[in-house]
C-alpha cells in the first residue's frame, strides 16, 4: 500500500536509457512511498505519466518488456504506422510523436491530466519562443508527445499555435518545477558519448558516425544545462543509473537496461529510506 509523503520526483530525459526510471519507481513502491508530485521531460514524461496515473513500477516494467522484448511485435507496429502513411518514404522527420505515443503506449497514459492520481508537470520546448513550455492541465497525451518530440526522429507538435519539440533542450532534469520544501528525488539518465574500449578501438577511437555525433552532441548540451542548474539548486537525492553503455534508441535492449539499473536498487532504497526517516 503506497502512502503519499512529502517526497517529489523528477524524471529526466535520455531516450531508451530512461527505462532505468522503472527501477527507481519500483524502489519507491517497495518502500510504500507515493510521491506528492512528479515532473518529467521526454522519456521521463512518459514514465511519470504512467506512474502518476496509478500504475506501479512493476506494471510499467511488464508493459515495457511485453513491447520491446518482442522485436517482431515492435517492428510490426512500426510497419502498421507506415501503412497509415505516417512514414512516407521512411522520412524520419515525418514521424508524428502523438501517433507513436498512442500506438506504443496506448491506454497506459490517460488522455487528460485531470485523470491522474498525482500532480504531474510535463516539460517541452517552445521552438520559436526559445523557452520552456510547461503543461500541468489539459490534454496529457499531447503534452507528452510534445515533450518527446526529438528533432530528426519526430516532427514538432503544434499546441495552441506554438511549435514544440523535446523538453530536454531546455530542461533535461526538471527538479526545479517541484516543491522546494519536499524531499526531492531526481533521476538523471542523459548520459553522454561513450568512447569504444581500447581493445576495440586501438590506440585512437574511430570517427563517430553521423547519428552518434547528432545524439552525442545533444547529450553534451543537456549535460551542460544540468550542470549549470545544479550550481544554483540541488535535489535532495540525485540518482544517475549506470546505463551509459546504451544509446538513445536502444529500446530493444530494454531487458539489459533494466538489469544494469537493477544493480543500484538496494542503494536507491536505502538512500531514500534514510532521507525520509531523517526528515530531510
Amino acid at each position: 500500500m503506497r502512502q503519499t509523503v512529502p517526497v517529489s520526483l523528477a524524471l529526466g530525459g535520455g531516450g531508451a536509457r530512461g527505462l532505468a526510471h522503472i527501477v527507481v519507481l519500483e524502489a519507491l513502491d517497495d518502500l510504500g512511498i507515493l510521491p506528492r508530485e512528479i515532473s518529467g521531460t521526454s522519456i521521463g514524461a512518459i514514465m511519470g505519466a504512467g506512474y502518476a496515473s496509478g500504475l506501479s513500477g512493476n506494471e510499467i516494467r511488464e508493459a515495457v518488456l511485453a513491447l520491446f522484448s518482442n522485436r517482431g511485435k515492435t517492428i510490426q507496429l512500426l510497419w502498421q504506422m507506415r501503412g497509415k502513411r505516417v512514414l512516407p518514404k521512411m522520412s524520419l522527420t515525418d514521424v508524428d510523436p502523438l501517433l507513436v505515443l498512442n500506438t506504443f503506449v496506448g491506454d497506459l497514459i490517460p488522455q487528460n491530466f485531470d485523470a491522474l492520481k498525482v500532480p504531474l508537470t510535463v516539460v517541452a520546448t517552445d521552438f520559436y519562443g526559445w523557452s520552456e513550455r510547461i503543461f500541468k492541465t489539459g490534454d496529457l497525451r499531447q503534452a507528452v508527445a510534445a515533450s518527446i518530440a526529438i528533432p530528426v526522429l519526430f516532427s514538432p507538435v503544434r499546441v495552441d499555435g506554438r511549435i514544440l519539440v523535446d523538453g530536454g533542450f531546455v530542461n533535461p532534469l526538471p527538479f526545479d518545477h517541484l516543491l522546494t520544501e519536499d524531499l526531492c528525488i531526481a533521476v538523471d539518465v542523459v548520459g553522454g558519448p561513450k568512447a569504444p574500449s581500447v581493445e576495440d578501438a586501438g590506440q585512437h577511437p574511430p570517427m563517430p558516425a553521423l547519428k552518434e555525433v547528432i545524439f552525442g552532441s545533444t547529450q553534451l548540451l543537456m549535460q551542460s544545462i544540468v550542470s549549470e542548474k545544479l550550481k544554483s539548486r540541488s535535489p535532495t537525492i540525485l540518482f544517475r543509473p549506470q546505463i551509459e553503455e546504451f544509446g538513445v534508441l536502444d529500446f530493444l535492449d530494454a531487458n539489459e537496461i533494466l538489469e544494469a539499473a537493477e544493480r543500484d536498487r538496494d542503494i536507491i532504497k536505502r538512500t531514500i529510506a534514510e532521507k525520509v526517516e531523517s526528515g530531510l
